[in-house]
C-alpha cells in the first residue's frame, strides 16, 4: 500500500514515516503543496495523509485540484486548524476524516486501518482465501489458524496478491507499488520476496501460482 504524506514538518514526518515503515505501508512524502501537487498528478497512491498548512500551496487547495482532475483516493487531514469551520471546509472539499494536531500515532494508525478496509476490502475485517485469513485491521496473516511471519516485503506482495486475485499481478506492477524499498526493486529482488513468501505459504492447498511470462496470481484454493 502506498501512502503520499503531504507534511512539512520533519520531525513529524519522520515519526509518522518510521511508524508506517514499521507496519508495512510505503511512503512517500512531499513537503510543499506543489510538490504534492505534483506527485497526485504522477504518481498513483492508495491514500493521502494531507498537512493543510503546506507552503506555496495550501492542502485545501491541492485536495481540490486532485477532486477535479477525479481522483478519487482517500485523503486523510492532519492539521493544526481546529475549529468547526476548518473541519466542515476540509470535509466538504473531499476529504474523508479529519484529524487535529496534536495526535497519538496509535489513534492516526487507526485511522488510516479504518480508511484502507472500507476502500481494499470492502469494510470486511477479515479476508478469507482457503485455508489463509489475512486480518485486514492487524494486517496479520494465518493459514489453517497458524500464525505466519512475514517480512514487511512479503506482507507488501501477499497483500497486493489478494487485494488483485484472481487477477496476475506483473513484477513491474509490484515494483510500482514498492518504490520506498532500501534498494532499486530489481525484477531479480521480485523474484526473491516472492520465492521466500512461497515457501512461508505453501500449504493446506495455498499456494502462489506463476504464469510463466506475465507474473503472479494467487491460485484457487
Amino acid at each position: 500500500m502506498r501512502i503520499l504524506l503531504a507534511e512539512d514538518d520533519d520531525f513529524l514526518a519522520g515519526g509518522i514515516t518510521l511508524a508506517l515503515t514499521n507496519a508495512s505501508y510505503t511512503v512517500e512524502r512531499a513537503k510543499t503543496g506543489p510538490d504534492a501537487e505534483h506527485m497526485l498528478r504522477v504518481q498513483e497512491y492508495d491514500l493521502l495523509l494531507l498537512d493543510l498548512g503546506l507552503p506555496h500551496m495550501d492542502g485545501i487547495e491541492v485536495l481540490r485540484k486532485a477532486r477535479e482532475r477525479g481522483n478519487t483516493l482517500p485523503v486523510i487531514i492532519l492539521t493544526a486548524r481546529d475549529s468547526l469551520d476548518d473541519r466542515v471546509k476540509g470535509l466538504d472539499s473531499g476529504a474523508n476524516d479529519y484529524l487535529t494536531k496534536p495526535f497519538e500515532l496509535p489513534e492516526l494508525m487507526a485511522r488510516i486501518r479504518a480508511m484502507t478496509r472500507k476502500q481494499m476490502w470492502g469494510n470486511s475485517l477479515e479476508y478469507v482465501h482457503g485455508p489463509l485469513r489475512f486480518d485486514t485491521g492487524s494486517r496479520r496473516v494465518t493459514i489453517s489458524g497458524e500464525p505466519v511471519d512475514l517480512s514487511a516485503r512479503e506482507l507488501a506482495v501477499l497483500e497486493l496478491l489478494l487485494q488483485r486475485a484472481p487477477r496476475v499481478v506483473n513484477k513491474d506492477q509490484i515494483a510500482e507499488h514498492l518504490p520506498s524499498w532500501d534498494n532499486d526493486v530489481t525484477h531479480n529482488a521480485i523474484e526473491i520476496v516472492v520465492h521466500r513468501l512461497r515457501k512461508k505459504l505453501e500449504r493446506d492447498g495455498f499456494s502462489i501460482r506463476t504464469a510463466r511470462g506475465l507474473g503472479y496470481l494467487i491460485d484457487k484454493a
